[in-house]
């Protein structure tokens, strides 16, 4: 009796499997796109290399890019291979406004992409195209020359922003940088030295920033204040005075160095609070536009203030600047 049965149901089983499979495939449903949300939806975001062909000034080495974990946040560590990460506002917002976001780590470690991200995020709300820029960190094993490595980057991050202007609703007369710590370091590099092209640029474009936002950056490479960890980095345990000159961007301030807003913590223990005062002197000095921002308290990274205590004062500035609307 339990044979039959069991049998019985083997066969419900088989040829309900069998009905089943006898009935007509129905196509998925076609979703479509509500009026108005193909102008209202930003772009997803992509990385992009940042050069076609061959990396100028590298070496033919392996890809060991790794990340290491600091105070529970990703960092990476020997970049070899520069990206660009965009986020495009919905064209309905946008407003023509670009931003390269630098990170820091002292020329040994880039992160948080998280924070980053984050950061971009927010800047592509109110309209603006924000790329997050993955420099090639110094390292004479790669490079040929390791302090121009990360200028040469960045200097190309503004070539590929501008030569896609037109297809990503960008003004190329609206780009901006703005970097962190050493990266604030690397942002007012490319902020000072655009009048030489460290990188192939046969159509001649623009490499100077239209403004800086610097944020809690190294700016020196001489004197008691200068964060030796990034110069050592960059430059090698005992650099020329000529080289650390160069890369001190208080000293290569011109008329034509594009504005800048500055933000520091003055209990900062790591990046001394007078990186930022040198550079709004000699941009000051220069009759350059700046504006700066010093907080009593907050430290490096502005690990005591919230994101809004020193974010919305930079969008307060780019909207008196016309880079960003109310």
């Amino acid at each position: 009796m339990r044979k039959s049965i069991a049998a019985l149901h083997v066969a419900i089983l088989m040829s309900a499997g069998l009905l089943l499979g006898q009935q007509p495939k129905v196509a998925p449903a076609q979703t479509s796109v509500p009026p108005g949300w193909d102008v209202a939806m930003p772009k997803a975001p992509w990385t992009m290399p940042l050069y076609e062909g061959a990396i100028p000034n590298s070496k033919p080495t392996p890809d060991e890019e790794k990340q290491t974990w600091l105070f529970g946040w990703p960092f990476a560590e020997k970049i070899s291979r520069p990206t660009l990460t965009a986020y495009l506002p919905a064209p309905v917002k946008s407003i023509g406004t670009s931003v390269i976001i630098i990170p820091g780590g002292g020329y040994v470690m880039e992160g948080s992409a998280a924070e980053m991200t984050t950061l971009a995020q927010l800047l592509q709300d109110r309209g603006v195209a924000a790329f997050v820029l993955k420099y090639r960190l110094p390292d004479p094993a790669i490079m040929l020359d390791p302090s121009i490595g990360p200028l040469q980057d960045a200097q190309q991050a503004i070539r590929l922003v501008r030569g896609h202007a037109s297809e990503w609703n960008i003004d190329p007369c609206k780009v901006g940088v703005m970097g962190f710590s050493a990266g604030g370091h690397l942002a007012a590099t490319v902020g000072t030295h655009f009048s030489k092209s460290y990188v192939p640029n046969d159509n001649k474009l623009d490499l100077r920033p239209d403004f800086m936002v610097l944020v809690y950056p190294v700016i020196t490479m001489t004197g008691s204040i200068a964060h030796k960890g990034s110069r050592e980095a960059l430059l090698g345990p005992n650099p020329p005075d000529e080289l650390a000159r160069l890369f001190s961007n208080e000293l290569q301030v011109t008329d034509k160095t594009p504005p800048a807003i500055l933000l520091h913590a003055s209990d900062d223990h790591m990046v001394d609070v007078d990186n930022s005062v040198t550079f709004f002197e000699a941009l000051r000095n220069h009759k350059v536009p700046v504006e700066m921002m010093i907080f009593p308290k907050g430290d490096h990274g502005f690990v005591f203030m919230t994101r809004d205590q020193w974010l919305l004062p930079v969008f307060d500035w780019m909207t008196r600047n016309a880079w960003m609307k109310p």
